[in-house]
């Protein structure tokens, strides 16, 4: 079958999963925002909103990271307990401004990566308000790409924290939507009464409990917090919207 069936390009607002979203929705849209809750969006928003800039990088080749996080005058980002700063929002709370980060994720950095100098923003629960306002200024086909998880064999594993924060930002965007743009809307608005229970309750937020990481489930699920607008500028991520998250 031929790739325009995919594309969803009769709607302003397109929306579809992982790798292949991004294939099939980035060449006809003018903007992508990268959706991957658990944990690259939610922690690149929380770092970015304290004044630090994220390198996006692939993942599963450390010392190809580490070198490029030298290259680039960064701290790479490891796994939790094993680096300054590990992959987590919570660890992202004491960022201190100006610190330049090296964050390798098999979803939400890989995707950032695969858009090809497309406008990319990427997006959570907490930042959907300024993410969908900054994207209407830059055009107004928009792909929103949630990134799911994996499964031990690689393949695509659906997160429904990705798609609840998917329609969040899409409730936000006018325009026409797509049948799936629509559908993650329709998730939000039926879980937005109580998302912190339904993210912590999801496959992904149970593994988070499991490994007695379950603040970075109540961080992502602050919605509107957050007025940060992460942008992938020159292989960076930086604050476009210059606006920072709630502090109670």
């Amino acid at each position: 079958m031929r790739r325009m069936f995919y594309d969803q390009g009769a709607f302003d607002i397109r929306c579809e999963w992982g790798e292949k979203g991004v294939e099939a929705l980035s060449r006809e849209s003018d903007v992508v925002i990268i959706v991957d809750v658990f944990s690259f969006s939610t922690t690149v928003d929380v770092a970015l909103a304290r004044g630090a800039v994220v390198y996006p990088f692939r993942h599963g080749d450390i010392a190809a990271a580490a070198e490029f996080a030298i290259e680039k005058n960064a701290e790479l980002v490891g796994k939790r307990g094993e680096s300054r700063f590990s992959f987590s929002p919570k660890a992202m709370m004491d960022v201190p401004a100006g610190t330049r980060l090296v964050l390798p994720s098999q979803n939400g950095a890989a995707l950032s990566l695969m858009t090809e100098g497309k406008p990319t923003l990427t997006g959570c629960l907490r930042n959907r308000l300024a993410v969908s306002a900054y994207a209407r200024q830059l055009g107004r086909q928009i792909a929103v790409i949630p990134g799911g998880e994996r499964w031990e064999d690689g393949s695509l594993r659906p997160a429904v924290e990705d798609w609840i924060a998917a329609g969040a930002i899409i409730a936000g965007l006018p325009g026409s939507r797509s049948s799936e743009a629509s559908a993650a809307v329709a998730t939000f608005e039926a879980l937005r009464g109580e998302l912190e229970m339904n993210l912590k309750s999801a496959s992904s937020g149970t593994e988070l409990q499991e490994r007695k990481y379950e603040d970075d489930a109540a961080i992502a699920a602050d919605l509107d917090c957050s007025e940060c607008v992460p942008r992938l500028v020159e292989g960076a991520y930086r604050n476009a919207g210059g606006g920072r998250m709630r502090i109670e």
